[in-house]
């Protein structure tokens, strides 16, 4: 395929609008609540959508499960995720009739509950967000892991720092993605991860996993141990009933009063209260002021196709630009992407995400990509990705990261948070995750975990989705697909979701009829 040039723009700055909400930690309200949850297909192979039945029915969606709210027939969209149960959180979303932005809050929210090893809370992480009608790539959102508090002239200086945590920036950054991108209140699509913690969950097949890794190390901290640990002692395997009441409360309190409220009111209280038991060095100055960054994706262009990629510092979208213009050229990519975020972060330098994203986008354009050798990156924290699109084109895909598995191992009193690690103890993330687009349409959405291998493997998913074809191409990465070969808005039978067999992902595309 011929290739155009890739432009460089500047990031994108946060609107006046959302500047005001996030500094009051206010929420939008446009009403209702949401309460169930049905209809998920699962599956580790593709998941074909339906024709879409609801060419008229174009009403804005005021309330979920309000007054008047119905479940909506036909092809609603699709969803791809690491975790069953987040996944369907979002399906009922999108059956709702919100959309792809709000459905993937509801996803990454829910899985603060059901895979709080790698998405608590107190993890971050990176969103691109695109929607038909935008033309400059549409939006990137980037929350990545904090490093250590900034001193407090109130707080004074902390103590018993053994354990430095990150900022909690997941509710941070989702809401600012939905607050941009959107459909209705913020405060609905906190539901559904309340209700899984409230009434407890089935601990998942990857939770299980995780715990067994850490086991020791975690059931260390009393906090931790109330949470996760059996009677006996030892930690919960898969198929048990996972209790998170206190969690339940903090999500409850972030639905009446806004996410602002555990970087500003009451539960920012409690979670820096905790730092004689958490070693956290959480300051009330540190908390208040990590907010979010709304950026332009890196983007390029083949023949009509344009994909949006995560700009640095998430570099993870960098790296898999880098494997997969490689690959749309016909050259193999196996470890393309881990090559080319081994070469940013050896010369990378401080800058503004503006600078970063133009120099990335530079690099990209002129095909001279510096390289470190795969083997200089050292071993990378655990992460957890996810997509959605819904069923006039919108699409959100995902990475998120605690920087370490379940982060500091350690629980911020009653909130019931695992805080995530100090970004600046820990090697950063690679976080991949990107939109193809064509005409105002959308084609595809891929991310992915794994570690090193994750650029490499998201960056194949995407190239082989957009083919129809997916399979595993890298040893430790864990892709998530969603392709529309027809394009959305469009005809819902030929949009696919496809999970990597080898995780314990799913795959949602089921109607309601």
């Amino acid at each position: 395929m011929r290739e155009r040039s890739v432009s460089s723009r500047p990031a994108a700055r946060v609107s006046a609008r959302e500047r005001s909400v996030l500094r009051r930690g206010g929420v939008l309200r446009r009403a209702g609540v949401l309460l169930a949850m049905t209809g998920m297909v699962s599956g580790c192979s593709w998941i074909f959508g339906t024709d879409d039945g609801n060419k008229g029915d174009e009403k804005p969606v005021l309330s979920l499960f309000g007054s008047g709210s119905k479940m909506i027939s036909g092809y609603v969209g699709n969803v791809v995720a690491d975790e069953p149960q987040a996944a369907l959180a979002a399906m009922t979303v999108l059956q709702r009739g919100g959309n792809a932005a709000d459905a993937a809050t509801a996803l990454g929210l829910a899985l603060s509950v059901t895979l709080p090893s790698r998405a608590s809370l107190g993890a971050g992480g990176a969103c691109v967000a695109w929607r038909p009608g935008d033309r400059d790539g549409g939006k990137a959102f980037l929350f990545l892991p904090t490093g250590d508090a900034p001193a407090d002239r109130v707080q004074g200086t902390t103590t018993h720092a053994d354990r430095p945590a990150s900022v909690p920036m997941l509710a941070r950054g989702l809401f600012l993605m939905q607050l941009s991108h959107g459909s209705v209140d913020f405060a609905e699509l906190t539901r559904p991860a309340i209700q899984l913690a409230r009434n407890g969950i089935e601990v998942g097949s990857q939770l299980a996993a995780d715990l067994d890794v850490v086991q020791s190390p975690l059931l260390a901290d009393e906090g931790a141990r109330k949470i996760f640990a059996r009677p006996n002692g030892t930690v919960m395997k898969a198929g048990d009933m996972l209790l998170q009441r206190y969690l339940a409360g903090t999500l409850e309190r972030i639905r009446s009063a806004g996410p602002g409220d555990l970087y500003t009111g009451s539960l920012a209280q409690v979670v820096i209260s905790a730092n004689a038991t958490t070693g956290a060095g959480l300051t009330m100055a540190g908390i208040r002021t990590s907010v979010p960054v709304v950026a332009t994706p890196l983007t390029v262009t083949v023949g009509e196709m344009q994909v949006s990629f995560v700009p640095p510092p998430a570099d993870g979208g960098y790296g898999m630009a880098v494997a997969w213009k490689a690959l749309m050229n016909g050259r193999s990519s196996s470890d393309l992407g881990r090559q080319a975020v081994a070469g940013w972060r050896a010369s990378e330098a401080k800058a503004s995400v503006g600078t970063l994203t133009a120099r990335a986008q530079s690099l990209l354009q002129s095909g001279h990509i510096p390289t470190g050798g795969g083997s200089s990156l050292p071993d990378l924290p655990a992460s957890t990705s996810f997509a959605v699109a819904d069923r006039k084109g919108g699409a959100v895909a995902c990475a998120i990261s605690m920087d370490n598995l379940f982060g500091t191992g350690r629980v911020a009193g009653s909130t019931g948070i695992v805080l995530g690690a100090s970004a600046l103890h820990r090697p950063r993330p690679i976080l991949p995750a990107a939109i193809a687009h064509e005409d105002g349409r959308f084609l595809a959405a891929a991310t992915a975990s794994g570690q090193a291998d994750a650029a490499d493997a998201a960056a194949a998913a995407l190239a082989n989705g957009l083919q129809g074809q997916i399979k595993a191409t890298t040893s430790m990465g864990r892709a998530n697909v969603i392709a529309c070969r027809g394009g959305l808005p469009g005809d819902g039978r030929r949009c696919q979701s496809w999970v990597d067999p080898r995780g314990s992902g799913y795959g949602t595309g089921a109607t309601q009829d």
